[in-house]
């Protein structure tokens, strides 16, 4: 059996941690430099939608009573931690699926009470984190999804906990469930679902292996098993990122080349560090450009490439020197840029390369980086810096309604009055 554990409305129940007196009350929460809103608390959801610019709903935030936070991704990201920490002591078999999602495995629980368990568990990560979760537990991974949604949907009847453990259980809740909402499936194939009669996750379900695997590929097929009661989809223990981007909206307008070539040199530099650490190298690097789409006043463009590396690496000196080629190939003079920002791809294991006759990575480049990596570790990020980088510049997000952060720096930890 497998168990989906989800955060309910993360990002808001992180800033009720700490902020009790917002229990019940409206939460948005902004993305990097103030922008739109990426997450909402239910007492919002009936006045804002998903990805709203702040700007345009300054009024909607007032006249609703809308508590509006900052992103603090660093009060997330160590709410996220304790959470997952808690839950690694139910299973051994652990796959964080998400900064608010993780799967468990439940092999050798056959005598368990799994709903029993289940509540078990939301009781003890509620207690120890503050976070109030919905599980989902199922044979298969993609119908732990489904149970979620169930045991998050109807709360108040099953105690946050669902438990699809026969098939009565498992076809009624794939009647339930609409095929857009189903794990896996996006709009379009949506659409093309919804084209040939198939609306709900069950009519998914009964088409042949040989329709299935034709119309979506052995992808669609492995769902369908799994949707079937048939565990197909493996627990992943460790994954491994196919892509790592880092994306900034700037503080302001920038015409100048040299400034947005030090923006994209720094992003570079970015995603080679997260490369390091997960011990791989990429081949290929995607740089975009564009302005800003809500000034309509302003002559807008918008552009991208990808470089195929001649080698394989993960060198900050290389990735950013790549990153300034595809950058000086779609810079155009006269634009007033608003973002910019750097995709690795094509990524491989560090340890596996095919070296060729001539053209490789620097071979001194990994001593080099190691050595930055442990010096910046130990005096702060990005106090080592290529000469590209401007060092003097430390990025900052626009936060104007930055929460403290609570469980990481010791001048921001909560103070109790008495």
């Amino acid at each position: 059996m497998y168990a989906l554990i989800d955060c309910n409305n993360f990002y808001a129940s992180c800033e009720r941690v700490f902020r009790p007196d917002l229990n019940g009350k409206p939460i948005a929460i902004l993305s990097n430099n103030d922008g739109c809103v990426i997450a909402r608390s239910n007492e919002a959801k009936p006045f804002i939608p998903m990805g709203a610019p702040a700007f345009k709903f300054k009024k909607e935030f007032e006249r609703n009573n809308i508590h509006v936070f900052s992103s603090n991704y660093a009060l997330y990201g160590d709410l996220s931690n304790r959470v997952m920490a808690t839950l690694s002591k139910f299973s051994p078999e652990v796959e964080v699926y998400s900064i608010d999602e993780a799967f468990l495995k439940f092999d050798g629980f056959d005598y368990f009470d799994l709903k029993e368990y289940g509540e078990k568990i939301r009781k003890i990560v509620t207690r120890n984190t503050g976070i109030p979760i919905s599980i989902g537990i199922a044979p298969t991974k993609a119908l732990s999804k489904v149970a979620n949604k169930i045991a998050k949907k109807f709360s108040k009847k099953t105690n946050s906990v669902y438990v699809i453990d026969n098939e009565d259980k498992r076809i009624k809740a794939l009647k339930w469930l609409k095929i857009d909402d189903v794990w896996g499936i996006g709009r379009r194939h949506a659409r093309r679902l919804k084209y040939h009669g198939i609306r709900t996750a069950h009519d998914f379900t009964l088409q042949s292996d040989n329709w299935t695997r034709k119309q979506f590929s052995v992808v669609g097929l492995r769902l369908k098993r799994d949707l079937s009661g048939i565990p197909t989809l493996k627990l992943d223990e460790v994954k491994t990122k196919k892509n790592i981007a880092t994306t900034r909206t700037f503080d302001y307008n920038y015409r100048d080349y040299e400034k947005v070539r030090e923006r994209v040199a720094t992003f570079a530099v970015s995603c080679a560090e997260k490369l390091r650490q997960q011990f791989s190298n990429c081949n290929a690097i995607m740089v975009f450009v564009h302005t800003n789409e809500h000034r309509k006043d302003l002559a807008q463009y918008s552009k991208s490439i990808v470089v195929k590396l001649p080698y394989p690496t993960n060198s900050n000196i290389e990735l950013s020197k790549f990153a300034i080629k595809g950058l000086e190939l779609i810079f155009k003079k006269g634009y007033d840029y608003k973002k910019a920002g750097v995709i690795v791809m094509d990524i491989t294991p560090e340890r596996e390369q095919q070296l060729a006759m001539f053209n490789n990575s620097n071979p001194k480049h990994k001593d080099l980086m190691k050595t930055i990596d442990q010096l910046n570790l130990t005096l702060g990020q990005q106090k080592i810096k290529l000469a590209s980088q401007d060092l003097d510049r430390t990025w900052k997000m626009r936060q104007e309604k930055l929460s403290p952060r609570y469980t990481t720096r010791l001048d921001e930890v909560i103070t109790v009055k008495v």
